[in-house]
């Protein structure tokens, strides 16, 4: 049987997979880097260029709750919130989050984590109809750092310790967060990937999930990989691990969890539900146990 295709994006939080890919060699799985983030996952799942991958929790369930029929969620990642960055230009006039009603963000793609989470921030601040953001599609990081020192967008939403190295070099600026609402990662697989090499897979990443989410690993061991595969300063790297928490049990999704977050979705406008939400629609029950 051919290799699972797994679609990954450049995160610390994928630290366990990437320990997992390194000792597999290729044998069962492939990793295809995906830059563009979840918006760019989901686009690969429907076009058949990967069979799985571990991505943001509400633009997953955003996806197929919009009519995405190429996925499911087979499982869970991460139990903690995900710390987004409001991140602008280090010369722009914007100062604060109020300073960014009515403003273009820039997004990586449609759909992606970083327009979902546009959506939401409106939605906490209250910002009225005049008062809604417009969006620019820049694709990658680099493309979205370069707009908020052009101008051409406002700001743009990014995992605060990915973006903060580039803060402290002085290329762009932060002026805010927001957490989710919500667990912050979740895994997907296309629906024609079968069952049982889905199974296999998030089996073994399992043992390596719990291992890095020990308080043994913790101390030393993860803050040494992190730092020394992504080039986080120590210090931060700290930090993170000291506010993130990994599942316990992969194949795993709650009920709850899923309609908690298509309620927030729908407030923010990202969803319309027209009929009933069924957690089926949302999850493979022939991989993940619903809870």
């Amino acid at each position: 049987m051919a290799p699972l295709r797994i679609g990954w994006h450049r995160e610390h939080f994928l630290s366990p997979l990437l320990q997992f890919a390194a000792e597999d060699n290729g044998e069962t799985f492939q990793l295809v880097e995906c830059p563009g983030g979840t918006g760019e996952m989901q686009v690969k799942l429907k076009e058949g260029e990967i069979d799985l991958c571990i991505a943001l929790t509400d633009a997953l369930i955003a996806g197929i709750a919009n009519g995405q029929k190429a996925y499911k969620l087979v499982g869970r990642y991460i139990a903690s919130p995900l710390r987004w960055a409001i991140v602008t230009g280090t010369k722009s006039p914007y100062n604060s989050i109020d300073d960014l009603k009515g403003t273009t963000f820039g997004i990586s793609r449609q759909g992606s984590g970083s327009q979902v989470m546009v959506s939401v921030l409106s939605l906490q601040q209250g910002w009225k109809e005049t008062e809604q953001p417009k969006y620019a599609i820049n694709g990658h990081f680099k493309p979205l750092r370069d707009s908020v020192n052009s101008g051409e967008t406002s700001a743009f939403l990014w995992e605060w310790f990915t973006t903060k190295p580039y803060v402290d070099s002085g290329e762009v600026r932060f002026i805010g967060s927001v957490y989710t609402p919500w667990p912050c990662w979740h895994i997907a697989a296309s629906t024609a990937a079968p069952a049982s090499s889905v199974k296999s897979f998030l089996s073994a990443l399992e043992s390596y999930v719990t291992h890095f989410n020990s308080a043994e690993a913790r101390k030393n061991e993860d803050v040494d990989f992190v730092s020394d595969y992504f080039g986080h300063k120590k210090e931060d790297v700290a930090e993170w691990l000291s506010s993130v928490r990994w599942e316990e049990g992969l194949t795993v999704v709650k009920e709850k969890v899923v309609l908690e977050t298509l309620d927030v979705l729908e407030k923010a406008g990202v969803v319309k539900q027209t009929t009933p939400w069924a957690v089926d629609d949302f999850v493979n029950s022939d991989v993940a146990t619903i809870e």
